[in-house]
């Protein structure tokens, strides 16, 4: 079968770029026109010797302007967190102005726009970008994200009434390299608050699926609550990281509630662990490293998901998410392109198959 490719831009070679882009260069479905990076060291280098790939004869560049003359049908964006919101804006809006469609994965209470957690300097200047540009802007992620919209709404569909949905993310982090010290308090004393201990940070940063699925159920919630709670090792536990001492926290839970007529009607649930041993009387999946989701319904349904590499190379499961969390975002693009301008969540889109994918 023939396609006719998608010119993409991508911005950000992190674990998650680098990844992607080298999926794109071996997918009928996508052209790789342009690599947007913010570390100078990178500028001036060819794709593929950042990406630990053959040469794709694409020169990374650090200049937006450089990048929205190509005009490409679209921009995949894989910055950096909320924490760098003008940043990830700047670049973002330059791009729509130009009515170039933006699917991204960094801002992740853009998941849900419409949160009213989100604060205006970062909703307006997308809005009247995309206004602007006739252009659409996605964002997307595993959790939150896929994991805990797309998989709990289409199941939802299966079921005469839901009395409650949990959505729970349940990892082993001894071989995740990202960020979670100061984030969730893991290798830290007990006594440490975490940034995301902080209710209102805690929703803001991960709830916004909560609202999202109260919406599509056609119900507004009274409330949204949170739990937190952190286990300490008695004993020195070794990560790709360093080593979190005994004493120190190596696993905390904590769930994010929405709340309907007095009860938890959706839920939301981490458990991120250093060891598969830590914290034993915690929730765990069937197998290692899942994400899973739990309906008390008519009918009641379970489903796990795990996300693995089969090619031998030994990439821990995490990573494997990281992965299909950027795919997420790419695949989007021949649909987020057809429609029309403005914000895009994951109620907007139609089933995203995976074109190009079967060759």
């Amino acid at each position: 079968m023939s396609y006719s490719p998608k010119r993409v831009v991508v911005w950000g070679t992190g674990v998650v770029g680098k990844m992607v882009i080298a999926e794109i260069v071996k997918s009928p479905a996508f052209e790789l026109v342009g690599v947007g990076v913010s570390n100078p060291d990178k500028v001036g280098k060819d794709a593929g010797e950042i990406c630990g790939i053959d040469a794709t004869g694409v020169i990374a560049t650090d200049s937006v302007e450089d990048l929205v003359a190509l005009k490409p049908d679209a921009l995949v964006h894989y910055g950096p967190t909320a924490q760098y919101a003008d940043e990830n804006i700047r670049v973002m809006t330059a791009f729509l102005r130009a009515g170039i469609d933006v699917t991204s994965t960094a801002m992740t209470p853009w998941v849900w726009p419409a949160m009213k957690q989100n604060p205006p300097n970062w909703i307006d200047p997308i809005t009247e970008a995309c206004e602007e540009g006739g252009s659409s802007c996605f964002t997307t992620g595993i959790d939150p994200g896929f994991a805990n919209d797309l998989f709990p709404l289409t199941l939802m569909g299966l079921c005469g009434e839901v009395k409650s949905v949990r959505a729970s993310e349940l990892l082993d982090y001894t071989d995740y390299e990202g960020d979670y010290e100061d984030e969730m308090g893991i290798g830290r004393p007990p006594e440490f608050s975490p940034l995301l201990e902080i209710p209102d940070i805690l929703i803001m940063a991960w709830g916004a699926t909560v609202p999202m699925i109260a919406h599509a159920a056609g119900i507004e919630l009274d409330d949204i609550t949170t739990t937190w709670e952190k286990w300490v090792t008695p004993e020195d536990r070794k990560t790709a990281k360093g080593v979190v001492r005994a004493g120190d926290v190596a696993a905390i839970r904590f769930t994010i509630n929405g709340v309907f007529q007095g009860r938890e009607v959706i839920t939301l649930e981490h458990v991120n662990r250093i060891g598969l041993d830590a914290a034993p009387e915690w929730p765990a999946g069937s197998a290692d490293d899942v994400y899973r989701v739990d309906i008390d319904g008519s009918p009641s349904i379970s489903q796990e998901t795990a996300f693995r590499f089969s090619d031998g190379s030994g990439r821990a499961p995490a990573v494997a998410g990281c992965l299909a969390t950027g795919l997420r975002a790419l695949n989007a693009v021949p649909a987020v392109n057809d429609l029309p301008p403005g914000w895009v969540t994951a109620l907007d889109l139609p089933l995203i198959p995976g074109v190009g994918t079967i060759r």
